[in-house]
């Protein structure tokens, strides 16, 4: 994984409570274990006709979603059956971050023991978000994660909360194997010491 310390971007707007994990990547694209490729079925079912042709009104296949590094979304974003799919389908298509009101529980690990960060804000911030997104589809969105603040170009900005532990990670850009990896001086002395 990368270290994440800043994300700055615009953003893509998809206005839908309980987006749900099989409209994020449909089961029929989960025989894979490679996380490359993903982003082409990121949304598959919104995103194309069955005879495959792009739906021009879907968000992400608006020329403004071009480039973007931040997704919005409203209440409970991930909800649904649990597969890491999901987070490898939105940093696939070029995804770093979510802003939502509101996160499933298991989309939200999933997402950060991948380096895909979930950032829950409250209301007002979102609607300010969404007025902001509204006059200008490029307006900048600043994501600082060593002091979990997010800011909106010419607005206003709010802390958010992660866990600590999985903070440490992201900024470091390792994932809990590695975490444990970098103790094994630690681990060794503790084991000779404690038989």
């Amino acid at each position: 994984m990368e270290p994440i310390t800043t994300i700055s971007s615009h953003a893509v707007p998809l206005l839908m409570d309980d987006i749900d994990t099989d409209q994020i990547i449909p089961a029929r694209y989960l025989k894979t274990t490679s996380k490359n490729g993903l982003g082409e079925a990121l949304f598959a079912d919104w995103r194309y006709s069955v005879d495959g042709a792009p739906y021009p009104e879907f968000a992400l296949n608006q020329p403004s979603a071009s480039g973007a590094r931040i997704l919005i979304a409203q209440n409970n974003f991930g909800c649904g059956s649990s597969r890491e799919h999901a987070p490898w389908s939105l940093q696939d298509w070029g995804f770093e971050a979510v802003i939502a009101l509101s996160f499933a529980d298991i989309f939200r690990s999933n997402a950060l023991k991948n380096g895909l960060l979930p950032i829950a804000v409250d209301a007002p911030f979102f609607d300010d978000l969404l007025r902001t997104i509204s006059r200008d589809p490029f307006a900048q969105i600043s994501i600082n994660l060593s002091n979990q603040l997010v800011s909106i170009e010419g607005g206003q900005r709010t802390k958010f909360h992660i866990d600590p532990f999985a903070r440490e990670c992201l900024l470091k850009g390792i994932d809990q194997l590695d975490y444990l990896l970098s103790l094994d001086e630690e681990i060794s002395t503790y084991e000779v010491t404690h038989e």
